[in-house]
């Protein structure tokens, strides 16, 4: 009966007769036994019979809304906000929608173990049309085929909004109509991006696909270019002195723009005086300049992989912002007493003005901790032993200890990819880790936590991480399982101290990476609002983004509340500060999506000169279609499509995330080790085909 149900499911709205059916099923000879079932279903209320041996899907009418995420097989899902399973969405049912859109979809009701499926009934607001791609001349017509396999649809254009673009040039194209059946979809040329391959046109083309910016406007850059290096006196005057304190800097060799900085005294009780030094970029940024409003709409700097797109200008970011050493900065700070087990006596939050006595790399301040020499080794040292304490206390109290291997490339001079690494998180990285947590948790708690019951609601903008959705980790675990790993997911306070326990064991391992990668999207996004949860992945009741206003957009809300409450002014209205977080939070998600286009087409670039090579490689993902194969020496990705194995007919287990050959039975698993052949390397598509090798 099952299988029937998915047929009728898999047709919508669409009536079928026996026939029909027992065609779909494969059946010959007589169709009595058929009918019987059909009458069955009819009578359980799963099927209506609209004539004599014409029945249609009778469990339809629950109706939600959701955003379309097309696949580039066609079939789609929609998310639903607040649901815990997106909707499967078969690509006969997709009736015209597009990645992104806002979707009403009317679900079929599914078994307790099942996720729901649907058919989208109504386009509610087009939500992408703009798409990056290559203009090909078809005969008499224009057209541009759509870099992302999220879009399947071929765009038509006609010799007026070419735009000037010649044929094979890449594109950003508007869309001006939505295909009908049998149709193009139509636009015009917005943007000429120049010959595909050339590092620029890509870059500028995966900026302009996620609908991100590349450079300012010119009154931004003037208003920019007037705000003055020299630190006005009387605003010296007005702030607590820190110039006489040994201050450093600890950032990536490559920095120019240095939000941070740390501070260190031994005080005459024998304690520690710790302060924590940001840039203090709402000083220099009114919020009705032109200045704010781009960083506003901006929300975030981009890092792709050969450069930064800032969020504010280069005059700020790297310039008058900047905790540059040996020069003297206005900061927001937070200022710690500590005791040497690195206990939180006292605190302080105010304005401040700094001088930086040394600029350290991340390297540098590693080799101090290895060798105990070097420049101001005592600070280094001093704040590594506090780092290593609260490190440990974070993690006893439930923190989460997910940390991905990150990709990193070496470009020549034409940005072109000649060398794959991967940045490892050190001792130094872990040091800077743990005092930006330290300030960020403690002003969020300074503005969130009551008192006292008379102490009044104070909004406030807060980075929260919700608890993992039950049903998602019941999938991971049981994922896991296959595997030969547990994970306890029955207790709620036990869970982060388990699933850190499995992270220790796959550590090293050529399933450590996938596993990582599954446990993060097993839990919840990080995301900014104004109602807080708490950081689940922390640990942390109340935290907050404080500490790098000079590439986020919700730093500098934080340092104008802050101030606000410090003075004792009047609270915004919440309603438009969760605008503001659901605003940054979105634009937070582009950016993300945007750096993982850049390291996917370097990571495609740099296999398109190893074709024909073999690799050994991890399965870090089995789909119908094909087996998803991580390389290890370069974190690479490609697939291998099952109609490519010759040596069997492959089918897809879901059940145990494998796929098994129905003669040989031989079964290819998640986590199991193979060697690959680079077949072919799509650039435009970003996608890389391999070939089974035997072991």
């Amino acid at each position: 009966m099952a299988l029937v149900t998915d047929i009728f499911r898999a047709s919508g709205k669409k009536p079928l007769n026996v026939r029909q059916i027992a065609s779909k099923l494969e059946m010959k000879g007589d169709h009595t036994l058929l009918y019987e079932i059909l009458l069955d279903l009819e009578h359980q209320g799963e099927l209506t019979q609209l004539e004599p041996g014409k029945f249609v899907y009778a469990n339809q009418g629950i109706e939600v809304v959701g955003r379309v995420d097309l696949l580039s097989s066609g079939n789609a899902y929609v998310v639903v906000e607040g649901q815990p399973h997106d909707v499967f969405i078969n690509a006969n049912n997709v009736n015209g929608a597009f990645h992104q859109d806002i979707v009403k979809v009317s679900v079929f009701k599914r078994g307790a173990e099942r996720r729901p499926e649907g058919e989208i009934i109504e386009v509610l607001e087009r939500g992408k049309i703009q798409y990056t791609g290559i203009l090909r001349f078809d005969g008499k017509k224009s057209v541009v085929i759509p870099d992302s396999p999220k879009m399947q649809a071929e765009i038509l254009i006609s010799q007026r909004d070419i735009n000037g673009a010649v044929e094979g040039e890449k594109v950003l194209v508007k869309l001006t109509k939505w295909p009908e059946k049998g149709m193009y979809a139509e636009g015009i040329v917005e943007r000429v991006f120049g010959m595909p391959g050339n590092n620029n046109a890509e870059m500028h083309a995966i900026l302009a696909e996620f609908g991100l910016p590349n450079e300012f406007p010119k009154e931004v850059e003037e208003e920019a270019e007037k705000i003055p290096f020299e630190l006005p006196a009387d605003e010296v005057q007005r702030r607590r002195d820190f110039r006489g304190i040994t201050t450093i800097t600890i950032d990536p060799f490559d920095a120019k723009d240095f939000d941070d900085a740390i501070s260190l005294q031994k005080l005459d009780n024998g304690n520690w005086e710790v302060g924590i030094h940001i840039a203090d970029v709402s000083y220099y940024m009114s919020e009705k300049s032109v200045l704010e409003k781009e960083a506003f709409k901006r929300a975030t700097s981009v890092y792709l992989v050969d450069r930064v797109v800032p969020m504010l200008p280069e005059k700020l970011s790297n310039g008058v912002c900047s905790l540059r050493p040996n020069e003297e900065k206005f900061c927001f700070s937070a200022v710690f007493e500590l005791d040497d087990e690195a206990n939180v006596l006292n605190q302080w939050f105010g304005r401040t003005v700094i001088y930086s006595d040394r600029r350290f790399t991340y390297e540098e301040a590693q080799s101090i901790i290895e060798t105990g020499e070097g420049d101001l080794k005592e600070v280094v040292l001093t704040l590594h032993k506090f780092a290593q304490i609260m490190r440990k206390q974070r993690f006893t109290h439930g923190a989460l200890k997910v940390e991905q291997e990150e990709v990193k490339f070496r470009l020549d001079e034409t940005g072109k990819p000649i060398e794959v690494f991967f940045k490892i998180q050190k001792d130094s990285n872990h040091l800077v880790e743990e005092f930006m947590l330290l300030a960020n948790k403690k002003v969020a708690e300074f503005i969130g936590k009551k008192r006292s019951k008379q102490d009044k609601h104070r909004p406030f903008v807060y980075r929260i991480h919700d608890a993992p959705d039950p049903q998602k980790l019941e999938e991971f675990a049981q994922f896991v399982s296959k595997l030969g790993y547990k994970i306890k997911i029955d207790n709620p306070k036990q869970i982060a101290k388990s699933i850190n326990k499995l992270l220790e064991e796959v550590s090293g391992k050529a399933e450590d990476n996938m596993i990582k990668a599954l446990a993060i999207r097993s839990m919840a996004k990080a995301i900014y609002t104004s109602q807080n949860i708490g950081h689940y992945g922390l640990g942390f009741e109340y935290y907050t983004h404080f500490t790098s206003p000079i590439r986020r957009y919700p730093d500098v809300m934080v340092h104008r509340l802050l101030q606000t409450y410090l003075d004792g002014g009047k609270p915004p209205k919440e309603d438009d500060l969760e605008k503001s977080c659901t605003h940054s939070s979105e634009r937070e998600r582009r950016a993300s999506e945007a750096e993982r286009a850049s390291i996917k087409y370097k990571q495609v670039e740099y296999m398109s000169e190893r074709v024909g090579r073999i690799y050994r490689g991890v399965i870090t993902g089995v789909t119908e279609w094909g087996m998803f194969v991580e390389m290890m020496d370069n974190k690479c990705e490609g697939m291998i499509r099952l109609r490519d194995m010759k040596d069997d007919f492959y089918y897809f287990d879901d059940k145990n995330f494998c796929v098994i050959g129905r003669r040989r039975k031989k079964k290819y698993r998640l986590g199991d080790e193979v060697d690959v052949l680079v077949h072919k390397v799509d650039m435009q598509r970003r996608q890389i085909d391999l070939q089974l090798e035997e072991l």
